[in-house]
């Protein structure tokens, strides 16, 4: 659409009119998916408004998934989602470019779902008859018991990282993090997250109508000078990946945890001693930290956390679905009672509990000596496949850091340049733009994410059409 076209619409010129505007001229036929909005410096000028008062609308546009920006190429329309998925999960997966993008002779290299290579998962079947056989009917029968099984709490007190108050298990990691979140902070509140982080989490925290304060990332972690930086713009909380960090694959290390938990303490600190009284009020909400450990078994680096030196104030979730199976749907959550016990009695008025019969397969396949060793095969196995691929790329020039887990986090000159040249070779990837917890600066380099775990063969190949694409 041409500029001045545009601008006729905008009645209201502060960034809430502009994005109706915009809604206003897509539900009306006159903008269509694909179609690329006017630069922001262009709609800026021709309005007499800041560059900025156009950014932020579209950025609200992009929040609620009508747009996308592709960094240089533009901001695009983008389709009418299914109604089922949050935007930038969406966007993450990334639907299929049109059909022409693609040679009729290429494969479809899948490489961009962050799941786990199925093959690698160790079978329920064999855990699913030694449960049932064992467990009572009237056992799975009860609505009013403990919600987490006793043998499994057992087994995760036994490896958590640090002594935790209560334990429970939910469905997935993203449901913990989110029922923990709905614990410790409330509408319009702060919170700090990783950038780039994931997707989901961002979807979540616009759901619960909480503000994300991006704090930047190193090869060790959270940077604490970012953490600080958070902390003093009024972040009540923080979400963060102690290991197999995903879009990166960076891993806590202890030395970063401590610098992270002494961050915290001091701005706790700070707080009680001000002089005003705002800020001592807002001090007896303690800062929680809730942990993400989404690959829990399958990342090689130690299970690193802030709960060793706070354990008061950490949530540490750590899920199986990457390990034991995505539709096992149980992640543990490990912290303070104040937060956990209140956390299960929200739930149950909800789903009460996490089925008692995959808790106890659960519990089994953590103790049988074949899953055992599946489980440590899969933790080989993706390690090398991150070695063998970013091995594969610096043979071609291309010199990537191996991170943990299943995921790699490769430059590109240009995203959207990256993903028509790979889509066209066969080979699909996740788009980085949504990983962004802030929209990218003209100019910046852009990424994309390889999910390295289902790269199983012709490792050359796929990276000599990685370099190509992302050198374009």
């Amino acid at each position: 659409m041409e500029p001045a076209t545009f601008v006729v619409a905008v009645e209201d010129r502060s960034p809430r009119g502009i994005a109706a505007a915009v809604a206003r001229l897509v539900r009306s036929g006159d903008l269509h998916a694909g179609d690329r909005l006017p630069t922001v410096r262009d709609v800026a000028a021709r309005l007499g408004v800041s560059p900025a008062t156009v950014s932020g609308a579209w950025q609200a546009l992009a929040a609620v998934g009508m747009v996308v920006s592709r960094g240089r190429a533009g901001t695009f329309v983008l389709p009418e989602p299914a109604g089922w998925l949050p935007p930038r999960y969406r966007d993450m997966a990334g639907g299929p470019l049109p059909a022409q993008t693609r040679s009729a002779t290429a494969p479809l290299v899948d490489l961009s779902t962050g799941t786990p290579d199925p093959d690698l998962l160790p079978p329920l079947g064999p855990a699913l008859a030694r449960v049932s056989a064992r467990t009572p009917a009237a056992e799975t029968a009860t609505y009013v018991t403990t919600p987490i099984v006793p043998e499994l709490e057992r087994l995760l007190r036994e490896s958590w990282p640090f002594s935790p108050g209560r334990l429970t298990v939910v469905d997935g990691a993203v449901d913990a993090i989110g029922r923990a979140l709905e614990q410790v902070v409330g509408f319009g509140d702060r919170v700090a997250v990783e950038d780039p982080g994931f997707p989901p989490l961002y979807d979540l925290l616009d759901q619960l109508g909480l503000e994300r304060v991006p704090v930047p990332l190193d090869l060790q972690g959270m940077r604490p000078d970012g953490l600080a930086e958070a902390l003093e713009a009024g972040a009540h909380a923080v979400v963060l990946q102690p290991r197999a960090h995903n879009p990166t694959g960076v891993s806590l290390t202890a030395t970063r945890a401590r610098e992270l938990a002494a961050v915290l303490r001091r701005h706790s600190q700070r707080a009680h001693e001000s002089g005003d009284e705002h800020t001592r009020r807002d001090a007896r909400r303690p800062v929680h930290v809730i942990e993400d450990d989404h690959s829990g078994e399958i990342a090689s680096a130690k299970d690193v956390s802030l709960g060793a030196y706070l354990p008061e104030r950490v949530v540490h979730v750590r899920s199986y679905s990457k390990s034991h199976g995505p539709d096992l749907r149980i992640a543990a959550v490990g912290g303070p009672v104040s937060v956990i016990d209140p956390l299960i009695a929200r739930r149950m008025l909800g789903p009460g509990w996490t089925s008692r019969l995959l808790q106890r397969v659960l519990a089994d396949l953590l103790v049988d000596g074949s899953a055992v060793d599946a489980v440590a095969h899969a933790r080989r196995v993706y390690y090398g496949r991150q070695r063998a691929l970013c091995d594969a790329l610096a043979s071609h020039g291309l010199q990537v850091r191996p991170g943990d887990g299943i995921n790699l986090w490769l430059p590109v000159l240009d995203e959207a340049t990256a993903l028509v040249r790979l889509e066209a070779a066969g080979i699909r990837v996740a788009p980085g733009t949504p990983f962004l917890a802030t929209p990218p600066a003209e100019g910046d380099r852009g990424h994309v994410r390889v999910t390295v775990g289902s790269l199983r063969e012709d490792v050359a190949g796929v990276a000599r059409t990685l370099v190509v694409a992302a050198t374009a």
